[in-house]
């Protein structure tokens, strides 16, 4: 959520495609692309389901930070972990937030209240005059790092407001944080920094998650847009349920990495390599706060259809059952990978939302759908994927979204392996240019039968040096 007047973030909004295919210099910089009283709405929220608490820690994790907004119904946030931002803007900060957004935040209980079954409700309102309030908080404490060769994980269950189609034109719900040089000052948005973990507009069923650093318009990270990914909730809609949205800020790795998860799939990952060292220093180098919110309006907004009007349903909070921060110390262990059978097999795997890889480049698509693809694939480059269940019955097919804008007498196979990259594909197919890079075909293959729950590879081979496929998704048939 950014904080700076300008050009407006359009989490969504999508790069022009580039067909110049310089592997030194590709970078995933992309931009994500009537009042109700307070008792009715926690009588319509007490019904949700709610964790009694964080979870517990994994190995090699240690909780510094948890609220689970336990407390009588309709009272307050406990000021003691949280302050109330206030207002139109900060202290001297830029209007309206920075981001042209329409409401007035309140320490109001009306907009900012425990409902009494352990969660926290934002719930934005209009009065009679058409004036709209709602609630924004952050946390106190600004030092939320991870240790020199360590990780740190930030993550809440939230169900966003549950609201959608022309009476949720507006609506703007976030979870995110800001880099500690922000506070007191204002005027240094985005190069100390900004990571959000979960924003939502217009009540789409779509997470965006974004970095913002550099500088503002333009720079290294696409300012005001930033270096964004998106994914879709799934089972139950973002609207519709609760879900978990997390952030691991990783320094164990080269290069160190920003990874973003919903629901435990990894779905977007920001490289310190993507942009020149001192951009990357100068939005990690210190500690973060964490903010939550429901903007009414603004450039995020504005970007899918416009802010608030008459048909704007007041009143919808987001609910927030709980937010947790947990570091790890060591720089082996610790990692949180998606659960076992957290992927379906035969529902499309992203493929930028990898659990490790080699020489991939995730970069916006134009392909149906929008999103990312991994791209720069060539000769020995490999992606991983967790957790992948395929069930009693044999899958015997695979199939990948593919474009390839290869040189002629360039090309390569797309192989598939199970549970090691050192075992023997199950299946494969060979790619040729199909036109462009943005130029999209879905392949077949045949594979070997498969059953149970394995992590799979997707692996890339050719005899040629060069790049020779991009890949949007893959899913498997029976």
């Amino acid at each position: 959520m950014n904080v700076t007047s300008g050009t407006p973030h359009p989490g969504g909004a999508r790069p022009r495609p580039d067909d110049r295919r310089r592997r030194s210099v590709r970078r995933a910089l992309v931009a994500a692309l009537g009042t109700m009283s307070l008792a009715a709405a926690l009588a319509t929220t007490a019904t949700l389901p709610a964790e009694a608490s964080a979870p517990t820690p994994p190995t090699g994790w240690t909780q510094v930070f948890a609220d689970d907004f336990d407390g009588a119904a309709g009272s307050g946030v406990d000021t003691a972990d949280w302050q109330y931002d206030t207002g139109t803007s900060y202290p001297g900060g830029a209007a309206n937030w920075g981001t042209g957004e329409v409401e007035t935040m309140t320490s109001s209980t009306g907009n900012v209240a425990l409902d009494g079954n352990g969660n926290l409700l934002i719930t934005p309102r209009r009065d009679a005059s058409g004036h709209w309030t709602s609630g924004r908080i952050e946390t106190r404490r600004t030092d939320f790092q991870p240790p020199s060769g360590g990780k740190l994980r930030v993550q809440a269950r939230i169900q966003m407001p549950d609201v959608t189609g022309a009476a949720a034109k507006g609506y703007w719900p976030a979870f995110w944080m800001l880099g500690s040089p922000f506070r007191g000052n204002y005027q240094n948005w985005p190069g100390v920094g900004e990571l959000d973990i979960m924003e939502n507009v217009q009540g789409l069923n779509t997470d965006w998650a974004t970095v913002h650093c550099g500088t503002n318009p333009g720079g290294p990270c696409n300012e005001t847009s930033g270096i964004g990914g998106s994914t879709a909730c799934t089972g139950t809609s973002c609207q519709a349920g609760f879900h978990t949205y997390a952030m691991e800020w990783d320094r164990s790795t080269s290069p160190e990495e920003i990874r973003f998860y919903l629901d435990g799939v990894n779905f977007h990952t920001v490289k310190a390599n993507q942009v020149d060292a001192a951009t990357w220093a100068n939005a990690t180098n210190h500690g973060y706060f964490v903010i939550l919110n429901v903007a009414m309006g603004g450039g995020f907004p504005g970007a899918f259809g416009g802010g608030p009007d008459s048909g704007t349903e007041p009143g919808h909070p987001m609910t927030v059952d709980y937010v947790q921060v947990l570091q790890s110390s060591g720089g082996g262990g610790g990692t949180t990978p998606p659960p076992s059978g957290n992927r379906d097999a035969y529902s499309a795997v992203q493929a930028e939302s990898y659990d490790g890889q080699s020489g991939v480049v995730p970069e916006s698509t134009t392909d149906s759908g929008g999103g990312q693809d991994i791209g720069s694939l060539a000769n020995g480059d490999w992606a991983l994927y967790k957790g992948v269940d395929f069930g009693s019955t044999a899958a015997r097919q695979f199939y990948a979204r593919v474009a390839s804008g290869a040189a002629s007498g360039v090309s390569g196979l797309v192989e598939v392996r199970l549970d090691s990259r050192g075992n023997a594909p199950i299946g494969s197919f060979a790619l040729a240019n199909t036109g462009g890079w943005q130029s999209w075909r879905t392949v077949p293959a045949n594979i070997g039968p498969v059953t149970g729950t394995h992590d799979v590879y997707l692996t890339f081979t050719s005899g040629q040096p060069a790049d020779f496929v991009n890949v949007n998704w893959f899913d498997f048939g029976h």
